[in-house]
C-alpha cells in the first residue's frame, strides 16, 4: 500500500484542506498507516497533479488562504483498483523488538524502561481509539452499528487499531516483568 491509498482514503468522507486532512490522520488513519503532515502536503500535490484529487483555493479574509481538496472520479477508480488487488501479508518491523531479542546479553534495564514507556503509550492510544469509536456509533450499541452504520469502515478500522494497542499493551507489560523477575533472580544468584 502507498500513501496515495490512505490519502484516498481519507478523502472520501469530504473535502479536507491539508491541514484538516492531517488532523483526520491523526485520529483515525493513524492506527494503521503514519505520515507527516509534510508527507500528506506533498502527496496531496501528486495527487492533485495526476487528477486523482481536484483542489480549489478557499480565499479567507481574516487568514491566509487555503485550499480543499476532494477525491475525483479517477481517485474513486483508483481505490476500487487498489481495493481489488490482493494484499501483502502484514509483518512487524519494530526496534524495541530488536532490543528484546538482545535483552538477555546486553542488559534490560533501559529495555525494561522502554516496555514500560510502550505500555503506557498503548494505553493512551486506547483510551483515545475508545472514544474515536463511541464518537463514531453515536448513541447506537456496537452490534447495531455494525448492522445497519452508514459508514463502517473507519470504525472497522478503528476496532483493529484498538486491538493491536491492547495486545501491545499487554506483551510489553508481561515482557517488562519477565525480564525483571530475571534480573532480580540473577541479582540474588
Amino acid at each position: 500500500m502507498a500513501l496515495r491509498h490512505a490519502v484516498l482514503a481519507a478523502l472520501l468522507d469530504g473535502e479536507y484542506s491539508g491541514y484538516q486532512l492531517a488532523k483526520a490522520f491523526d485520529i483515525g488513519v493513524a492506527n494503521f498507516w503514519h505520515a507527516l503532515p509534510q508527507q500528506l502536503y506533498a502527496e496531496l500535490a501528486r495527487l492533485e497533479k495526476e487528477g486523482l484529487v481536484a483542489g480549489r483555493q478557499v480565499v479567507q479574509e481574516t487568514r491566509p488562504n487555503k485550499r480543499l481538496f476532494r477525491v475525483t472520479d479517477a481517485g474513486r477508480a483508483e481505490l476500487e483498483k487498489f481495493a481489488a488487488a490482493v494484499s501483502k501479508p502484514s509483518f512487524i518491523r519494530d526496534d524495541l523488538l530488536v532490543k528484546v531479542q538482545v535483552a538477555d546479553r546486553i542488559g534490560t534495564a533501559s529495555v525494561i524502561e522502554q516496555l514500560q514507556e510502550r505500555a503506557s503509550a498503548a494505553e493512551a492510544k486506547i483510551e483515545l481509539l475508545g472514544k474515536l469509536l463511541r464518537q463514531l456509533r453515536g448513541d447506537v450499541d456496537e452490534e447495531e452499528f455494525l448492522r445497519r452504520g452508514e459508514r463502517i469502515g473507519p470504525y472497522l478500522t478503528c476496532l483493529r487499531g484498538l486491538a493491536f494497542e491492547q495486545e501491545h499493551r499487554d506483551w510489553c507489560r508481561r515482557i517488562a516483568a519477565v525480564l525483571r523477575e530475571r534480573q532480580s533472580t540473577h541479582a540474588e544468584g
